[in-house]
């Protein structure tokens, strides 16, 4: 897909401007949290049953997510619009691979991966440009490889932007957003909505989903 949206850079400034101060605070964010954990766990089990492919977090902003899925089992690397969150990345997990790059045109061969994490960066994308990431997501995985996402979901409103903390963000309906992955190949496994924490602000989506093998056949 065409990479000329002036988000993007405006999210890599926004991100580089605050990385060490974001980094320090997502980096044990996994630690309280146990039914998101639960939700990558079986992302990286149904990956590794499928014939264990690498696997890419999408958006890996300082790394930690990446690190957890080579905990995990699985071959992660990581890709961010951020250069100076890839610093800390390659700084945290020097063992790991980690690129500048944006997630809507990764440097992946067609069918090269068994799995895609997007954990909470497709958010800052306004809706009219989110269908085109689907698509490379559905040209980067194998039939069948599995697609995990993490997002804060509308509670039952529309898709609604919000004031994030780093840069703007979207919140979204989840079967809004389940829909638009359809419409790529992408057929849904499970799914996980999560009430916020007492300093949380919204509630969390998790989408579990997986690359039509039918109509890639077909």
């Amino acid at each position: 897909m065409a990479e000329s949206s002036p988000y993007l850079a405006a999210t890599a400034d926004a991100y580089d401007a605050l990385a060490d101060v974001y980094a320090d605070f997502v980096r044990d964010s996994l630690d309280r949290l146990p039914l998101d954990r639960s939700m990558v766990a079986a992302f990286a089990e149904l990956v590794r049953a499928d014939g264990a492919r690498p696997v890419v977090e999408a958006g890996c902003g300082p790394g930690y997510m990446t690190a957890h899925l080579r905990d995990l089992g699985l071959d992660a690397f990581g890709v961010d619009l951020s250069p100076r969150l890839i610093d800390i990345a390659r700084r945290d997990y020097p063992d790991l691979r980690f690129e500048v790059g944006s997630m809507g045109a990764l440097d992946v061969a067609d069918g090269e991966l068994g799995g895609l994490l997007s954990w909470y960066s497709l958010i800052h994308t306004p809706p009219t440009e989110l269908p085109p990431y689907f698509a490379e997501f559905r040209r980067v995985l194998a039939p069948g490889g599995y697609l995990l996402l993490g997002f804060f979901e509308s509670e039952g409103g529309p898709v609604s932007r919000f004031d994030h903390k780093v840069t703007p963000a979207y919140r979204w309906p989840i079967d809004e957003l389940a829909d638009l992955a359809s419409k790529e190949e992408f057929v849904e496994v499970a799914r996980m909505l999560r009430e916020p924490l007492e300093d949380e602000r919204f509630r969390r989506g998790h989408l579990l989903m997986r690359r039509d093998r039918t109509a890639a056949m077909g």
